[in-house]
């Protein structure tokens, strides 16, 4: 490992020079306050483009795919980051970070391994973790070295958007759109109900469904459903969306915390960790979204102002917790990593949980982006942006960035600003028949196919 650490330094060091002529320029970290204060566009894009760098410079340099973290394995690569990777390459090209030809010769690397005879993949699902070089399975755990369905809905969020995207008549974007069409059919969303009204998040060649781990709401796995009920080849019933995500004793909510009401999701949490609002949410666009249960753009709006009340009344006196200085998700933590939220509050901020939350809250975002960037400076911001997380009470600040966390960053702060990738995601002919199966209303759904 030290080895590897002083490679990517020295590989790094040289990026910075401008050897590889397709990286994207670092921004120097501010030193305190900057000399001059950027405007909300101007900071909204410098973060942007520096946590861009890390789906970019930082790819895989075989498969093109995400590293899990920046301070793990240099062949670890994470199959749902990788899917918030080829968003945030979407959002790269429209702000014109790379080229579009650069971002599809990048998009074409990814899907091509992807869909590689020698990648792993069970039913049409890839594994949590995958080797980067060889597309070969790294178990998670012991038992978890097979399918992972959540995480390869979060792959295929982004690459149905990218479907949606790369749409030129050209050779390149004619082989991203079929390669990814083929492996959206190939994938047996209905295989993982194992003949039941709910779906399991794992399956093994080895220890079959040993996991047991059904998956219901409400978490950061809608996503799943959805794309079960959307798929053309391998569908979920709609009895399994009803019967299994929503038939859950943690779905419904319908209380106030902070005189916010919460629709639906945890109560000991007061909602849980917030990038249960941002993983489903980077292309299905909560704006107008109802089905029989919730609206849901209330949700996630009541979610986020709850996380920054609860940061704000700091019942446990961290340092730092205020207005400017707020949300709760998972992420590193002086003490590992964890999800934290009110109700496993340790003390740690996660950028992350603040800044992807702005179509949300953007006066309370953009509030809390200038304060880690003004205010935290170069203690907080490097080579990939604003660093995994801190905890002030403890003077910690992680050295690490994990794609999870980085990718949200960077595709919500342009569904806010654009609506680029919910746009995209939502265009998709299959999700919104999707969508209409499981009786959502939304105005895409409204727009003639």
């Amino acid at each position: 490992m030290f080895k590897i650490g002083i490679m990517k330094n020295i590989f790094l060091f040289f990026l910075f020079l401008g050897v590889c002529s397709c990286s994207v320029n670092a921004i120097n970290p501010p030193s305190g306050v900057t000399e001059k204060q950027l405007s909300d566009d101007e900071l909204m894009t410098l973060v942007q483009k520096q946590t861009f760098r890390y789906f970019w410079d930082f790819a895989h340099p075989e498969s093109g795919l995400a590293h899990e973290r920046s301070n793990g394995g240099a062949e670890t690569a994470t199959i749902g980051g990788s899917g918030f990777g080829v968003m945030a390459i979407i959002v790269g090209i429209e702000r014109g970070f790379v080229t579009r030809e650069q971002g599809a010769e990048r998009m074409l690397k990814i899907v091509r391994f992807l869909s590689d005879k020698n990648t792993d993949s069970y039913h049409g699902m890839w594994a949590h973790w995958m080797n980067g070089k060889t597309g070969k399975t790294i178990p998670f755990s012991r038992k978890d070295d097979g399918a992972d369905i959540v995480e390869s809905a979060f792959m295929f969020e982004g690459l149905l958007a990218a479907h949606q995207y790369f749409t030129k008549d050209n050779p390149t974007e004619n082989r991203i759109r079929g390669i990814i069409n083929n492996l959206w059919r190939q994938a047996e969303w209905n295989f993982f109900t194992q003949g039941q009204d709910v779906m399991y998040w794992h399956w093994s060649p080895n220890n079959g469904w040993a996991m047991n781990h059904q998956i219901k709401g409400h978490n950061e796995c809608h996503i799943v459903y959805i794309l079960g009920a959307s798929s053309p080849t391998y569908p979920i019933a709609e009895s399994v969306y009803h019967k299994g995500w929503a038939n859950a004793n943690t779905f419904l909510n319908g209380r106030e915390y902070y005189g916010i009401k919460l629709p639906l999701g945890n109560n000991h949490g007061k909602g849980g960790p917030l990038f249960f609002t941002h993983y489903s949410y980077m292309g299905l666009d909560p704006r107008g979204l109802k089905d029989r249960y919730a609206d849901y753009e209330e949700q996630m709006k009541a979610h986020t102002l709850i996380n920054r009340a609860y940061c704000i009344d700091n019942p446990k006196g961290y340092k730092g917790y205020g207005e400017k200085c707020w949300g709760l998700t998972a992420s590193d933590g002086d003490k590992g990593y964890s999800a934290h939220s009110p109700g496993n509050d340790r003390g740690v901020i996660t950028p992350t949980a603040a800044l992807s939350s702005i179509p949300y809250a953007p006066e309370y975002s953009l509030e809390a982006m200038r304060y880690f960037y003004e205010e935290l400076g170069d203690r907080l911001w490097g080579e990939y942006g604003f660093k995994d997380a801190f905890n002030l009470t403890e003077n910690w600040f992680a050295p690490s960035y994990l794609a999870i966390d980085q990718g949200p960053i960077i595709v919500m702060i342009e569904n806010y600003r654009t609506g680029l990738i919910w746009k995209l995601f939502m265009s998709h002919p299959d999700v919104q028949k999707g969508l209409r199966r499981l009786g959502f209303t939304s105005p895409y759904l409204n727009k003639v196919d």
